[in-house]
């Protein structure tokens, strides 16, 4: 540990700071996150494009290399009929960068270990764990102000 912290002018443990994880929608979304992730070094200007990184899953999916540590998933396999079809189309949405606004609705979640999906799954998703699933509205919640009762009117 000390020749990497040395090498790299760093201190501490090599896996210091929290795991972020956020549970994900399959459909629609799944797929999203896997290029999210892939570009992640593409946006920290580490390689200009997923597939020049040996480590990345890119390759494999993208069908330029064969793994053994990879098993497809199922929204990947859905993309299409043979490898020939799923290589291409996953190719395909690298074609354009990913929208801003996806970019940090997937950042906010993972670190806010919230639920990534449509509204209907995130209330499932609340349902089943009792908990929030999304962030709430910032600040501490308001105090309700009593409520004031009427004076009672005495005759006689």
């Amino acid at each position: 540990m000390q020749y990497v912290n040395r090498s790299y002018r760093r201190s501490g443990t090599l896996w210091e700071g929290r795991f972020r994880s956020s549970i994900v929608q399959e459909r629609g979304y799944f797929l999203r996150c896997r290029c999210y992730i892939e570009l992640n070094l593409v946006r920290a200007d580490m390689v200009r494009h997923p597939r020049d990184y040996p480590w990345s899953s890119y390759q494999a999916n993208a069908g330029l290399a064969s793994s053994r540590l990879l098993t497809p998933h199922g929204e990947y396999l859905a993309v299409g009929k043979n490898e020939h079809e799923r290589a291409a189309a996953y190719q395909e949405l690298f074609r354009c960068a990913l929208d801003p606004a996806q970019v940090n609705e997937i950042r906010s979640t993972a670190n806010g270990g919230f639920a990534l999906g449509s509204e209907r799954f995130k209330a499932q998703i609340a349902d089943m764990l009792e908990r929030r699933v999304e962030p709430g509205a910032p600040g501490r919640p308001r105090k309700e102000k009593p409520k004031l009762s009427e004076p009672e009117i005495r005759t006689g």
